[in-house]
This record gives structure tokens, C-alpha cells and sequence, in this order.
């Protein structure tokens, strides 16, 4: 610092310690990977959703993906049916003046709703990527050597990627690859599983059994 001045780059920012609603998502961006944190907080309210952090159009969309999750596995999540109603959440990109958008941030989104709302603490030394639809499904995700770059810088122990991106891994650099442990998940309850340690119905329960499902024409209810 002497000879240069003060330090112009920092590490990428990131909560050191457990806490509940924060999760570290991975981004990529044009000069390589990054932490990406999202932060949940719930609030006593009436159902409002605030969302925040110079989003785009996707990342909007997933937040409401994993809402509508979440209110379908609400009942083995062990949140309240109606904290949709009950409840404001305020969902956070921290760094609002850096434009967000991309279809990688749905699981980490979720899982930080579901910290947030069960009040189990999110491990610091994990890190996700992944997008997830609204019957919970994990999406594949691009940019996962410069995203794993990003998570091996950070010291993150364990990164959740798709389970359909695990073939990328032999694209990544072999220190990465040995220095991280890979979850591949394709259900959001797998993601939910290896972050904060919530079993849900095992894969088969999440199939309606063939003689079970409704016939056609047939009125639909929850």
C-alpha cells in the first residue's frame, strides 16, 4: 500500500458467520465469477413482497418461483400455510447500483426464504447456483468454471450446483475441482437437504402414483 496506494480490489463480500436469510448465490459476470449474496428478512405485515437490488425481469421472476415453492411444501417446511398473508418479505441484492439479471439465482433465493422463514441458520461456507421452478425443479445454469473460480476464491467448502451441470465439471480447473465439494441437485428439496438440513418427502413422493392422478376433464384442488 506504500507503493500503490490503498487496495483498489477485495475480496468478494460475504457474511463470515451463519445467520438466518443469508445465503451466498455464485454470478457470472464479464470479468469472471462472484459472490452474490441474497438477504431475506420476514416481517410481521399483510403480504407484500418487496424486492430490491437493480433486479431484472428473470431474477424477479424466480423470487416468485420460489414463493409459490415454497407455499406448495409449506406444510413439511414447517412454516405457516398463511405467512404469505401474515408476513412482509423483503428479498435483497446487496450492491443496488450493479444491474442483476440471469436465470442462476432461483435456488439461492429460495433457500434464503426458507432460512429466513424456518429460522434455521445458512452455513457461510456454502455456496449455490441454480435456477428452480415452481414445482421445485433445479434448472441447468451456464458459467459454472468462472462460478466455481468465484467460490474456491471465497473458501466456500461445498458449492450446489444443477445436477444436469455435472458433466461441466471436467471443464473446471482440476485445483477448483479438488479443492470444493460438489452437491448435484435436481429438486429443490435436495438444495434444501444439503444447505440447512431440512428432509422433505424423498423423490418418488414428490411423483403423483399413475393410479392416483386425476382423470381427464376432472376439477383440480390443492
Amino acid at each position: 500500500s506504500e507503493l500503490l496506494g490503498p487496495v483498489k480490489y477485495k475480496e468478494d463480500p460475504h457474511s463470515k458467520r451463519s445467520e438466518c436469510g443469508v445465503v451466498n448465490g455464485l454470478a457470472w459476470t464479464s470479468v469472471g465469477g462472484e459472490i452474490l449474496e441474497v438477504e431475506v428478512n420476514v416481517l410481521e405485515g399483510s403480504g407484500k413482497l418487496e424486492l430490491t437490488g437493480n433486479l431484472g425481469d428473470v431474477m424477479k421472476e424466480s423470487a416468485k418461483a420460489a414463493i409459490s415453492y415454497i407455499r406448495s411444501r409449506a406444510d413439511v417446511l414447517g412454516i405457516p400455510l398463511d405467512f404469505y398473508k401474515t408476513r412482509d418479505i423483503h428479498i435483497h441484492f446487496p450492491e443496488g447500483a450493479v444491474p442483476k439479471d440471469g436465470p442462476s439465482a432461483g435456488i439461492t433465493t429460495c433457500t434464503a426464504l426458507v432460512s429466513a422463514l424456518t429460522g434455521v441458520p445458512m452455513p457461510q461456507n456454502i455456496a449455490m447456483t441454480g435456477e428452480v421452478t415452481i414445482r421445485g425443479r433445479v434448472l441447468p445454469i451456464g458459467g459454472l468454471r468462472e462460478k466455481t473460480m468465484a467460490a474456491y476464491r471465497a473458501k466456500m467448502k461445498k458449492v450446489i450446483v444443477p445436477k444436469e451441470n455435472e458433466p461441466d465439471i471436467s471443464e473446471i480447473d482440476p485445483i477448483v475441482a479438488k479443492g470444493l465439494e460438489f452437491v448435484y441437485a435436481e429438486h429443490m428439496d435436495d438444495v434444501l437437504e444439503a444447505a440447512l438440513g431440512i428432509r422433505t418427502a424423498q423423490p418418488e413422493a414428490r411423483l403423483v402414483p399413475e393410479a392416483q392422478a386425476a382423470p381427464a376433464g376432472a376439477a383440480l384442488h390443492r
